[in-house]
């Protein structure tokens, strides 16, 4: 017997559309087995087992991190469970699900072959088990566990074994598809990967300001080496036509918040990937992969290989899967801030301390001690505005309502005594572009999600369930701004200021509690810094020189 030959692949591409079943018409809900339907391991008869498995059932895979059902019409994925990851921190017993063959949340992940010249198997095909079990689970101290399905067609001696490979810890599920040529000519075809879904339900679509899913997006994505990352969205499919790019590498996905599944071809072999809305009534959105043309001469067997991601947005593993893959996580226009803050600074910081939120106070820390001359500044020149305050109060009744005159005399004041009012401005030009950078962690990072802090937060990317950080953090917003000078403000300006801490106080109640945690955190340290310097210069805080009589 020959040792397996590389594909000889044709220069033309095939038409994604063509030849390749419609992915199969939404199945009516009573021809598919909802997740609470599938056999039990643990009760369902052995011969019950072989007589589903014989009729095209399901098959069920458990590793530790994965709970999976495939379908053997085809080997497409129609269940998938993430037991690392619950719905909710308070249903820890409802996990997110990925792939779903309900009609009301289709999900499925499919694979294939198609024929130029003689038989093969579409992801309609009948495939079997080789040992006739549909209950498959990776035990204690096993490193990978593989499940091969098998096809034949008697008739032209064609074999195909579409083999998936599960390892420990990962949510990438290998997939080895060997065709071996028994039969008296040659047979040609190509192989497709693809993916579909109806639209999300609408419950996870509601709009708000705390809602983390109605900023993120949802939609299809896809990758080559040559014109790199892109997305759409599912709403845009139709509008912006279908889609056709030949890619040697590359990748094809179905992203939501904080998780995707994503198909991974063989770098070495070229593709042409598609787009197409399917269906009438509720669209069914699909995105697939299909590699070029190649033969397979009598008496030999050509392998081909793909893997499927099936699980969160884990930064470190999606950048081994596949090149690319980690531009999946959006942290919006701060990503160039963002990404290496979490990369270099928050990520270390939690793997030192185990906890995000200590994390988080640990960053606002670092800041602070990066940033600290030029805070310094910054309070330097609040303690010398309190100190001229009272010739800026005598300017005021000197010019009375002439502003202009005022304005002139105030800023020859500040030239005179060497005060840059603008100086207070410079660190907050650091500090929001950071809380915006963190919010966008705190929105997309996986890795944060209903991480807990101490206490009474145990979910820093939901609001504070009794606003006990929003109170502190009002307090020390209201404590800063009266610590903070208002040089040359008229009465509503002031009021104006006066009602800020407030209204922004009240706003921040509703968001996430890490990111309330980080402003209170960079407040308090703020204030402390603030108190030191400003009692370095003479002026206490609060306190203002009388005026000379």
């Amino acid at each position: 017997m020959q040792a397996p030959a590389a594909p000889a692949p044709v220069a033309a591409l095939p038409d994604p559309s063509a030849a390749i079943p419609d992915a199969a018409a939404l199945p009516d809900a009573s021809a598919v087995p909802a997740a609470a339907a599938l056999p039990d391991a643990a009760t369902a008869a052995p011969a019950a087992a072989s007589a589903t498995a014989a009729s095209g059932g399901l098959v069920r895979v458990r590793t530790d991190v994965l709970d999976l059902r495939i379908d053997l019409r085809g080997g497409t994925l129609v269940g998938a469970e993430l037991l690392a990851y619950p719905v909710a921190k308070d249903q820890p017993e409802r996990k997110v699900r990925l792939f779903d063959a309900d009609p009301a949340r289709f999900s499925v992940a499919q694979s294939g072959l198609v024929a130029t010249a003689g038989n093969a198997p579409s992801h309609e095909a009948l495939f079997r088990t080789e040992d006739g079990r549909n209950d498959y689970q990776l035990a204690d101290g096993q490193a990978s566990l593989e499940l091969p399905l098998l096809w034949t067609d008697p008739a032209t001696g064609l074999t195909v074994r579409k083999t998936f490979v599960f390892d420990r810890g990962s949510y990438a599920l290998r997939l080895r598809e060997e065709i071996r040529n028994d039969g008296a000519s040659a047979w040609r075809g190509y192989g497709y990967q693809q993916l579909q879904r109806v639209p999300p339900p609408a419950a996870s679509r509601t709009s708000g300001l705390t809602n983390p899913e109605a900023y993120s997006f949802v939609g299809a994505a896809w990758y080559s080496p040559e014109d790199k990352f892109d997305k759409r969205k599912f709403a845009d499919f139709a509008e912006d036509g279908p889609l056709n790019k030949d890619a040697t590498g590359g990748w094809i996905a179905l992203l939501q918040h904080h998780f995707l599944v994503a198909w991974v071809p063989s770098g070495a072999e070229p593709q042409r990937f598609s787009l197409a809305t399917l269906g009438e009534g509720t669209p069914r959105y699909l995105v697939r992969s299909v590699g070029a043309p190649f033969e397979v001469a009598p008496g030999t067997a050509t392998t081909r290989e793909a893997t499927l991601w099936v699980g969160p947005k884990l930064q470190e593993q999606l950048e081994a899967v596949a090149p690319g893959l980690k531009l999946t996580l959006d942290y919006g226009i701060f990503t160039f801030l963002a990404q290496p803050m979490f990369d270099y600074v928050l990520k270390p910081l939690h793997d030192l301390t185990g906890n995000w939120g200590w994390a988080i106070i640990l960053t606002v820390l670092a800041i602070k001690l990066a940033l600290y001359w030029l805070s310094a500044k910054q309070y330097r020149s609040f303690a010398k505005m309190r100190a001229i305050q009272p010739r800026i109060e005598a300017l005021k009744e000197r010019y009375g309502d002439d502003k202009q005159k005022f304005q002139m005399a105030m800023m020859e004041l500040y030239k005179k005594e060497k005060v840059n009012p603008a100086a207070g401005c410079l660190p907050i030009l650091v500090t929001i572009p950071v809380f915006i950078a963190l919010y966008w962690m705190l929105l997309e990072s996986v890795e944060m999600r209903q991480a807990p802090w101490i206490g009474w937060i145990q979910n820093l990317t939901a609001p504070d369930p009794y606003f006990i950080l929003p109170a502190i953090n009002l307090a020390v917003m209201y404590l800063t701004q009266k610590m903070t000078p208002t040089p040359g403000m008229d009465p509503m300006q002031k009021k104006m200021m006066t009602a800020m801490p407030l209204v922004f106080g009240v706003m921040m109640a509703f968001f996430p509690s890490g990111l309330v945690l980080y402003w209170c955190t960079n407040g308090i340290l703020g204030l402390l810094q603030q108190w030191i310097i400003t009692k370095r210069h003479g002026d206490k805080p609060g306190t203002t020189p009388a005026v000379a009589k």
